[in-house]
């Protein structure tokens, strides 16, 4: 699909990040580009898109993150502001953010990955939803619309099945995220945006949402 700027104007601004994340792990740089520069015409907060960008080191490494970011300066001059690195305050608000997004599971999660990493359990909390997910400039409402799109394009669909259910607890809507993925058609990614609503729709007509609350 040629991604025409008539395309880009048809696209709400609520799905513009989980559009630029999924592009952004897939390396699709042309995509990118496109959306980067249609968000700076839109006078897109640049901060939100920074963030996006930066938390997809977690799901598809520094070099993805790197690559992405990089691209990103090409459009928005940014000063970002970095937190001092506190373990313990990174500890108390990973563990607050993971609740809002496992419910009851979060013991459960922990108890689950300490048995075949201590390390990962740990780094989970400090790094992912302590370090990374608790930053100003994101909501988690946002940052799980974001990572539901790029678990949906790397094709992770146990952990797609969680954060489908954390994208509704943390207040998105099931026909916000069925929209969202649609969008994934937008960078040539059909099957994967046709797959990702089926999961949901398993999601949501099951009682795996009720299980999480």
């Amino acid at each position: 699909m040629i991604m025409t700027n008539k395309i880009l104007n048809e696209l709400e601004p609520e799905f513009i990040l989980p559009l630029i994340s999924a592009a952004a792990v897939l390396r699709k740089e042309n995509y990118l580009r496109k959306i980067l520069s249609h968000s700076k015409r839109l006078n897109f907060n640049p901060h939100k898109i920074y963030e996006a960008l930066l938390q997809t080191y977690l799901f598809a490494g520094f070099p993805a993150a790197l690559i992405s970011l990089k691209i990103f300066s090409e459009f928005f001059e940014l000063k970002s502001s970095n937190e001092n690195y506190d373990i313990t305050k990174f500890t108390l608000r990973g563990v607050k953010n993971c609740k809002k997004v496992y419910g009851n599971k979060f013991d459960k999660l922990i108890s689950n990955v300490n048995s075949f990493s201590p390390e990962l359990s740990e780094w989970l909390i400090i790094e992912g939803y302590g370090k990374t997910f608790g930053r100003k400039s994101l909501q988690m409402k946002d940052r799980e619309l974001c990572i539901v799109s790029i678990l949906t394009a790397l094709e992770f669909e146990d952990q797609l099945v969680s954060h489908l259910i954390g994208a509704l607890r943390c207040g998105n809507s099931a026909e916000e995220i069925e929209k969202s993925l649609d969008k994934l058609s937008l960078i040539g990614e059909t099957k994967k945006s046709d797959r990702g609503i089926r999961i949901l729709k398993n999601v949501v007509s099951s009682k795996m949402i009720n299980m999480y609350r």
